[in-house]
């Protein structure tokens, strides 16, 4: 087989990525996922002030905070309107001549982690959310269904795709990122650039030669027969980040390719059919897994904590501060759940060792049934669950770390985790839209 075929047996596909031409300021370009800070309007609007009417991703997203509001149609209608004006040649002419390859990137968090990823496209025909498949791509959390028609919006046809979407790869040999890593690296980089606000810095190179494609062909070949199991099928890759996104990627795929009765090499060859994506090996010493936490609101404070108490056992004690109650949830020898809110910070102390979000999410799903007006919603980092804690009518809900060792055995045994259940790193190490490609004509 040459490259494209053993890429193409593995679900992987060499893109036409588009970035920004030298011209364009790509701090003001890059902004972050759309999911993220969805109760932090501040940090949205301080985003459009950096922006300042420049050429920047935020044109070309609908940030979920706003997802809510009115207008959504409006909005969307922009969206396209923006991604029209970025590829007209005579309008805003943002991009440079497409790059045809994949990007090999390190991303140094404002944490002084450096995450290795390799910017690439897959086949959706590849990938299955649902619990039971053997797709060769799997979800690791349940997917929300209903989830999926208001990003479908969006998507349908869109000029163009950005990347929020996060792959992990079990590679403990570090074949594949870390090697395309080495033969580039040394290469003048296609990007380089800060990320705001305070978001760290992440430099990106081309993996695009004859030679570089084809050792990055063989070592997904190589990781491809590692994860095999007896029956056949390949577990290859696992979302880490960007489920629901990749889940409407592939309804709007399914959707466009009946009602235009696409087979054969006319489906192939349709842009809609493939996803840009990162990958990053779970083995990357630059990945943490932390949990995502939960806030709910309208909900009492103590009603919320005994309820949980009584359904999953152990005992409650309050904390002297901030401080001691992330201590104790932190612990690696107790399981732990920090409650907080304006008037308590309260550690429940569970005995159950396994999966802390696993046992808690039901439990939660039925006090936000059994009590009318109360909301739930899930946060990224530490820091964010002291900030709303704090808010009148709030409880934030601190949960324990995430253990990443037997990620992928986890999944494939017992298939996806429950909804929101883990993110990779903090808040503002998400992923930022950068490169693009081009979609629907």
């Amino acid at each position: 087989m040459n490259t494209t075929e053993k890429l193409r047996k593995h679900a992987l596909s060499i893109p036409e990525i588009l970035l920004p031409n030298s011209t364009i300021d790509l701090a003001k370009w890059a902004v972050i996922a759309c999911d993220q800070y969805t109760q932090d309007r501040d940090y949205w609007k301080n985003i459009e002030q950096l922006a300042n009417g420049t050429p920047s991703t935020l044109s070309l997203i609908f940030p979920e905070v706003y997802l809510e509001d009115s207008g959504r149609t409006e909005r969307i209608q922009d969206i396209h309107r923006a991604m029209h004006e970025y590829l007209d040649p005579a309008g805003a002419n943002v991009f440079a001549t497409p790059l045809h390859g994949c990007i090999y990137l390190e991303r140094t968090t404002a944490y002084g982690r450096v995450r290795k990823g390799l910017v690439t496209a897959i086949d959706l025909e590849a990938y299955d959310w649902k619990p039971d498949t053997t797709a060769m791509i799997r979800a690791t959390e349940a997917t929300i269904v209903d989830r999926i028609p208001p990003r479908m919006e969006i998507r349908r046809g869109a000029p163009l795709e950005l990347p929020h979407i996060m792959l992990l790869v079990n590679d403990p040999d570090k074949t594949l990122v870390e090697r395309s890593g080495a033969r580039v690296r040394n290469n003048k980089p296609c990007y380089d650039t800060r990320l705001e606000p305070e978001a760290g810095h992440i430099t990106g190179w081309a993996v695009s030669s004859e030679e570089d494609l084809a050792s990055l062909a063989d070592a997904v070949e190589s990781i491809g027969k590692a994860n095999t199991c007896p029956d056949g099928s390949c577990f290859l890759f696992a979302v880490g980040d960007g489920n629901h996104s990749l889940a409407t990627a592939k309804a709007v795929w399914e959707e466009y390719r009946e009602a235009n009765g696409l087979t054969g090499e006319t489906a192939e060859r349709h842009p809609a059919r493939y996803a840009l994506i990162e990958i990053v090996n779970i083995h990357d010493d630059g990945l943490t897994f932390e949990p995502i936490h939960r806030v709910l609101f309208g909900a009492d404070p103590e009603e919320l904590a005994g309820f949980v108490k009584d359904k999953l056992g152990g005992t409650l004690s309050v904390a002297a501060d901030e401080s001691e109650l992330e201590q104790q949830v932190a612990s690696r020898t107790t399981t732990c759940f920090g409650f907080v809110s304006p008037g308590a910070k309260t550690v429940l102390e569970s005995p159950d060792p396994a999966l802390a979000v696993s046992r808690l999410q039901p439990v939660l799903d039925e006090f936000v049934a059994a009590h009318a007006g109360v909301t739930m919603d899930y946060i990224h980092g530490t820091d964010e669950v002291f900030r709303l804690g704090k808010k009148d009518g709030a409880v934030a809900i601190l949960l324990p770390p995430v253990e990443k060792s037997s990620f992928f055995s986890t999944i494939a045994a017992t298939g996806p985790l429950p909804r929101k259940s883990f993110s990779m790193g903090e808040a503002s190490e998400k992923r930022y839209y950068l490169e693009c490609r081009k979609l629907f004509s």
